[in-house]
């Protein structure tokens, strides 16, 4: 029997794999880093600073493990998350993708100043038909 160690590191979270011939067993050890965003649900997309058909891939991605996905954007990304949608909604309408709910509003953010601000938000519903 042989045994294989692998340990990977990176900027963010250590891993470490543990695979035996007989029995494989995966030891997962993550530890978060300082600067770490919250993870979202597996069926959301957030939109940022990307190119625009990188969201787009992304989404498509996900709609085809998921109904619907979630297009989720803040402040001057709101735009880009309605491009993402009319994209997805008209371009692939072969595909059968629609434009499901949308809802807006806003949170309210401290700033790097210590005020409060209020950024807006947008959450695009996108489902298959």
């Amino acid at each position: 029997m042989s045994t294989d160690t692998s340990e990977t590191t990176n900027t963010s979270a250590t891993t470490e794999t543990t695979n035996t011939s007989a029995t494989a067993e995966t030891t997962n050890t993550t530890e978060p880093a300082v600067n770490s965003k919250p993870t979202g649900a597996k069926d959301t997309v957030y939109i940022g600073k990307k190119p625009l058909m990188a969201y787009v891939t992304s989404t498509l991605i996900q709609l085809a493990n998921a109904p619907s996905v979630s297009i989720k954007a803040r402040g001057m990304s709101i735009g880009r998350a309605v491009d993402v949608a009319q994209i997805l909604s008209r371009k692939t309408e072969n595909a059968g993708y629609s434009i499901g709910t949308i809802q807006i509003g806003s949170e309210s953010l401290e700033s790097q100043d210590g005020r409060m601000r209020n950024v807006s938000t947008i959450d695009i519903q996108v489902k298959r038909k």
